[in-house]
């Protein structure tokens, strides 16, 4: 598996996609239930299966992905041979988590304070952009429509 298996809640949410990929395989719903009391290898590998395919497509849809932790914020821009980051480090300022809505209120009350460092750069996609991609979901990550990238980004033009 390339990807990580989606959960019991997103197989439910996806139930009718799923009877479709079963389907393009010539699989009917009394296969798979023999399938899965008689070969359940196979139909983890099935499930497997389906669960790349579903996270190929909505990483090929991302274009920004932000985190949060209670110091930083990254916030990633997905281009076509590049990664872009803004990054933003609160310093000595433990009591504030910018993670939390007062904490980001904090933020934006603050922008110009000498407590907040603000770093801008580029990296390049390994062999893999979808699974660079994933690697930042896995860490906590989560696909946004880039509001927050963007601000940043022209703040720093400016």
């Amino acid at each position: 598996m390339k990807y990580a298996r989606l959960s019991k809640e997103q197989f439910e949410e996806l139930h009718q996609e799923f009877i479709n990929f079963l389907a393009t395989q010539s699989i009917t719903a009394d296969e798979w239930k023999d399938i899965k009391a008689n070969t359940p290898e196979v139909a983890e590998q099935e499930l497997d299966v389906f669960s790349d395919l579903v996270w190929e497509g909505v990483l090929g849809q991302v274009k920004y992905i932000e985190h949060f932790s209670p110091q930083q914020i990254h916030l990633f821009k997905i281009e076509e041979t590049k990664m872009r980051l803004i990054a933003l480090k609160l310093n000595n300022r433990e009591e504030i988590n910018l993670a939390t809505r007062e904490g980001f209120k904090w933020l934006q009350e603050n922008l110009m304070s000498d407590e907040l460092e603000l770093f801008n750069a580029e990296k390049a996609y390994t062999d893999d952009k979808n699974k660079d991609k994933f690697a930042l979901i896995q860490q906590g990550g989560n696909i946004t429509k880039g509001e927050l990238f963007e601000y940043f980004d022209k703040m720093i033009q400016n």
